[in-house]
This record gives C-alpha cells, sequence and structure tokens, in this order.
C-alpha cells in the first residue's frame, strides 16, 4: 500500500496526538530545532501540524508540511524528556507513512534504494562485495589521492567521503545457522545478522557470536532471515517494513529462544516494535508481539546474566556514544557502560552531550546533510575533548558518522562496539 493509499487515521491513535500538552520542555533537548530555530521543526510543532492532518485541515501531500515531517531526525530525544511520555516515534513515523517525501535524495534513496537493494539480500551483498573491493585494492584511496573525485558531481563527492573502512575481508563473515556453546549450555538465543552489519562491521558480528558463546549462548542465525525495515520506518515506506517483519517472525518461529539478540542500536528500535507494527495482521499479530517480547540489545542481554569474567586487559581510554535509538528509544544508558567497567585495563571517560544525535540518524546524514554536518561538528568537539583514542559507539549509522567526523578532524580516533572490547578482554582479537 503506498503512502497516498492509506490514511493517517488507518494507522494513528488520535490519543497519542492529544497527550502532547506543547509545555516545550522538549524543545531543548531536540536537535533540528537547536540548529534551525522554527517552531515548525521542533516535536510539538511537528505534532500541532500532524494533528492538522489528522483533522483534514492540511494535506498530507502539502510540501511545506512534508518539509518539516522529513526534517526531523528520528531521535526520540524528545520522548526521554516529555514529562507526558508522548511517544513521538510513532505519531512521526506514522505521518510519512502518509506523506511522500520532497527532496529528490529522499526519494532515490530513502525509498527506491532501501526498496530494492536492502531487501533482496543478493543485490545487498553485490553492493557490499564492491564496496569491500573497492577498498582492499585501494582504489579509495588511490582515487582520493588523485583528485579525480573531484570531477563526479558535487553530492556524489560527498556522498563518497562518507564511506568509512569496512571490516574483514573481501569476502564477508557470515554467521552459522548454529553456534554451539562454551561449556555449558545456559541460554538459546537467536542473531540478527542485519544488512549494514555483516556488509560494513561483518567483524563486529563476529565478534557477537563469540561473546555470546562464551557466555553459555547456541547462538541460531536463521538464513532466511531479512532486513529488520528500520529504515523504511523511519523514511515511510511501512509497508515494506511490515513485509519485511513478516519474515523474520517467520525465520525464528519455533526455535524456543529466550531472546533474540540485535547488535545494532536502530534495528533494535523496530525490532522491539514489530508487536505494533504487526497489531492489525491476524495471521502475524500473535507472532510478532511474541517475536519482539524477545528482542534484546547485545548490551541489554549481557548485563543481565551472570557475564563470565573477562580477564585479558584492553589498554584504551575510550569514551561512548550514546545511539539515540538504545538510549531513548529503548530506555538502556547504564548497561553498555556497566559492560565496558568490567574489562580489566579500560578507561572510560564520559563526553558531554553523550546522548544528542550525531547527526546520522539512518540516511539523514544523505538526505540532510547541511543539518547533519553542524550535528556531527558539535559532537566530534565532545568527543574529541575526552583524549580518548576510540569511541565506543553500539550502532553502525552512528560509526560510520563519528568516523567521518575523525576524517574531517584529521584524528586517528577508531570506532569500536561494545562487543569488540568484549571480545579482545575473552582473548579472541588482539
Amino acid at each position: 500500500m503506498a503512502a497516498s493509499e492509506v490514511s493517517l487515521q488507518q494507522i494513528l491513535d488520535k490519543k497519542l496526538l492529544k497527550e502532547c500538552v506543547h509545555c516545550g520542555l522538549c524543545l531543548d533537548y531536540c536537535p533540528t530545532y537547536r540548529v534551525l530555530g522554527h517552531e515548525a521543526d521542533s516535536p510539538r510543532g511537528r505534532i500541532y501540524q500532524i494533528r492538522q492532518v489528522y483533522e483534514g485541515r492540511v494535506s498530507a501531500d502539502d510540501p511545506d508540511f512534508r518539509q518539516h515531517i522529513y526534517a526531523c531526525l528520528d531521535c526520540r530525544a524528545c520522548q526521554t524528556a516529555c514529562p507526558s511520555g508522548v511517544q513521538y516515534g510513532a505519531i512521526i513515523e506514522a505521518a510519512r507513512a502518509v506523506s511522500a517525501p520532497v527532496a529528490p535524495a529522499e526519494k532515490t534513496i530513502g525509498r527506491a534504494i532501501l526498496g530494492t537493494v536492502f531487501t533482496r539480500p543478493r543485490l545487498l551483498d553485490v553492493f557490499g562485495f564492491g564496496l569491500r573491493l573497492y577498498q582492499r585494492l585501494r582504489l579509495q584511496q588511490l582515487l582520493r589521492m588523485t583528485g579525480v573525485l573531484r570531477l563526479l558531481p558535487q553530492r556524489l563527492q560527498e556522498m563518497e567521503s562518507m564511506l568509512g573502512p569496512t571490516q574483514g575481508g573481501i569476502r564477508r563473515w557470515t554467521a552459522p545457522a548454529v553456534t554451539p556453546a562454551v561449556g555449558a549450555v545456559r541460554y538459546r538465543v537467536g542473531f540478527i545478522e542485519g544488512c549494514i552489519m555483516p556488509q560494513f562491521f561483518s567483524d563486529t558480528n563476529a565478534a557477537t557470536v563469540r561473546v555470546l558463546s562464551d557466555n553459555g549462548c547456541v547462538v541460531y542465525s536463521p538464513q532466511a532471515q531479512r532486513c529488520c525495515g528500520a529504515l523504511q520506518m523511519h523514511t515511510g515506506d511501512r509497508e515494506t517494513a511490515r513485509a519485511l517483519a513478516r519474515r523474520n517472525v517467520d525465520a525464528f518461529s519455533g526455535l524456543d529462544l529466550d531472546a533474540i539478540i540485535i547488535n545494532a542500536a536502530g534495528c533494535g528500535s523496530t525490532l522491539k516494535e514489530y508487536g505494533h507494527l504487526l497489531s492489525d495482521d491476524r495471521e502475524y499479530s500473535a507472532g510478532a508481539a511474541d517475536f519482539a517480547s524477545r528482542v534484546r540489545d547485545v548490551s541489554e542481554f549481557l548485563a543481565s546474566i551472570d557475564l563470565v569474567p573477562p580477564t585479558h586487559p584492553v589498554n584504551l581510554r575510550v569514551t561512548y556514544q550514546d545511539a539515540c535509538h538504545l538510549v531513548h528509544g529503548q530506555g538502556i544508558r547504564n548497561q553498555p557502560r556497566k559492560l565496558l567497567g568490567m574489562i580489566p585495563g579500560l578507561e572510560l571517560v564520559e563526553m558531554k552531550d553523550s546522548d544528542v544525535c550525531c547527526g546520522s540518524a539512518g540516511i539523514y546524514n544523505l538526505t540532510h546533510p547541511d543539518v547533519s554536518i553542524q550535528l556531527l561538528d558539535q559532537k566530534m568537539a565532545n568527543v574529541l575533548a575526552t583524549g580518548a583514542s576510540a569511541v565506543v559507539a553500539p550502532n553502525p549509522g552512528c560509526s560510520m558518522q563519528l568516523a567521518y567526523g575523525a576524517r574531517r578532524r584529521g584524528s586517528s580516533m577508531t570506532q569500536l562496539h561494545v562487543v569488540d572490547l568484549l571480545d579482545r578482554a575473552y582473548g579472541h582479537t588482539p
């Protein structure tokens, strides 16, 4: 069902709009309001506009409405700040489901590419293989050094400059269908590989499975799983997200799992919302709700169990970036820090405003580069002020954005995931 074929009333309960009392406490927490300074680009301003559409006073096709709705990062910092508990994420994603994006980049990247390449594993593998080949053969380094890339249109130059180094070899690591537990079996868990993670961060995926196995988990990773649908939801392609959700519910059904583990914050937030996403689907509503109830971010899960103590020192000074959809979308703030604190030799230095968006926000850095760069510059100033040699980020988009920010500043700071460090502390990675 296309955006024009569904109404806001069909997918959004009006009481969610009424929960906003327009107190304004969210304003200072909203990155786009802080950068743009427009009421229409604040959480309460957008909710007001969405209510106008809901009541038929403004068309969902109105260009001004669409501009302000898609200018939102969907970082959900306003949800954390809101004393009324307004479910802003559900509201903004419903609005995007009925209003198409305005900018050409949002239409081509947000709808065309995410709706085709990311829904077809073979196409995604071809894309990932080509990117890794481009880097491993040092073509990227050569083209950047010779200045050939300057012959490209400015927008393509900017997009290429955001490509950070991918992990692993030319062939990506793939999670086995079943990974046995080390020692006694304590848990049966599923592992969602994701779409971006295996292409860009395959070493982190491998580390995740090893760390889970080291902690007595039998890890199941069905080949039938697909992209979680998070990026599609953020860009308004609700029906594609629903189709992907059904595929994942089917892939993990019948495995009798204690938890379904994800190591990407943005994906985890959407996976936990499958019950809501498919609530009106008679065939899948119960299965989706059960699936969502089992989803755990990897740091959330590991912090909740009797963790096998890591014994190998990791002598690094690191800082931690709170991914928006982990801290604001899932309420997970202390668990990653608890795990980092258990690693011998590791020094964690907190940065200022660690829970403010870095400007990545899915594909926001591609569709709204001007705002994204301002947010990234603010973030990098705080990151570098810590004097850390690495920044820990629990989301692939954050990692790539921070790597881009480090290159812009001429910094050699690296980007790591919590499980990368735990994996080293268990003696797996030098």
